[in-house]
């Protein structure tokens, strides 16, 4: 236990920043496409430096068809964090982030169908919860039309949660190159797919405040925390990260209800619990019957 305690602490630590993300975005006075910009800019110096510091790139060993894994993964992620951060800019941080975390189940969802993965009775009913969680969340009616759910935010932050599962999905079979060198390849790619469409008006009247907020966003909530958390990954066991995972979420929406003063209703608060409760069921591993020793040999 005393060998986990350095990686856990460095863990809750980055979930616990990443969780405040969205309560730094809205104070950077910037559109997503321009923070995102920034994000990967900051996140690739950083990165890449702790990468040439540690030594690792020394040791990385490269592949053509990871490369090209990593970059198509790559764009996936960009846009998730596209879309997130539009999310943030239209609804509140607590309905946003609870959509976006639907990303694990849909990764069950989306792997049953491409990758003939079996659905166990448990992911079957952490989709079905879910699915009724997000449809309180959102507050959906018959009368809901397709422009309304865009201008709320709903859309963004749903496409946010999709493109994130894409990531994930297909960031699986990437295990010769270490997560620096992924890592360094996506924010560099993310930097020139955004280039020719970053305003850069947008940058003239940002105050020192809002400078203050974008440079945390850039290398605290980017650069800093993701080297925390793959400094920590490889040394904890799954059922802890699965864990600690929660407390991202847990820290936007105690920022959001503390800091701006955002208050759920009734039917809002029981979709965030069934979302996070589907949540807790895809994350619970079936158990493996156990078979004898005779028909182990087998």
């Amino acid at each position: 236990m005393k060998s986990l305690s350095l990686p856990m602490v460095k863990m809750i630590i980055s979930m616990c920043i990443f969780g405040s993300i969205g309560f730094f975005s809205e104070h950077t006075g910037l559109p997503s496409l321009e923070l995102v910009f920034v994000r990967c800019i900051c996140a690739t110096l950083f990165l890449s430096l702790c990468w040439v510091l540690s030594g690792q790139y020394k040791r990385e060993r490269w592949s053509k068809r990871e490369i090209a894994q990593i970059l198509a993964c790559g764009v996936f992620l960009v846009f998730n964090w596209v879309f997130l951060f539009k999310a943030f800019e239209l609804m509140s941080i607590t309905i946003a982030i609870s959509i976006y975390h639907l990303a694990p189940v849909l990764v069950i969802l989306i792997g049953s169908i491409v990758f003939k993965e079996r659905l166990t009775l448990l992911a079957f009913l952490s989709i079905i919860i879910c699915f009724i969680g997000t449809l309180l969340v959102i507050g959906l009616n018959s009368g809901t039309s397709f422009d309304e759910l865009l201008s709320s935010g709903v859309v963004w932050a749903l496409l946010a949660a999709l493109f994130y599962a894409f990531t994930t999905l297909l960031g699986k079979g990437v295990s010769n190159m270490s997560a620096y060198a992924m890592t360094v390849l996506q924010t560099t790619l993310g930097i020139f797919i955004l280039l020719p469409f970053v305003d850069f008006n947008a940058f003239e009247g940002v105050t020192a405040s809002n400078w203050g907020a974008i440079v945390a966003t850039g290398f605290i909530h980017t650069g800093f925390v993701y080297y925390l958390f793959f400094d920590s990954l490889r040394y904890l066991p799954t059922r802890i990260i699965s864990a600690l995972v929660f407390l991202d979420p847990a820290v936007a929406i105690l920022l959001d209800t503390v800091f701006t003063g955002f208050r759920p209703t009734g039917m809002q608060i029981a979709g965030i619990v069934l979302i996070f409760g589907g949540m807790g069921f895809a994350l619970v591993k079936p158990k493996v019957k156990e078979t004898s020793g005779q028909e182990r040999a087998i």
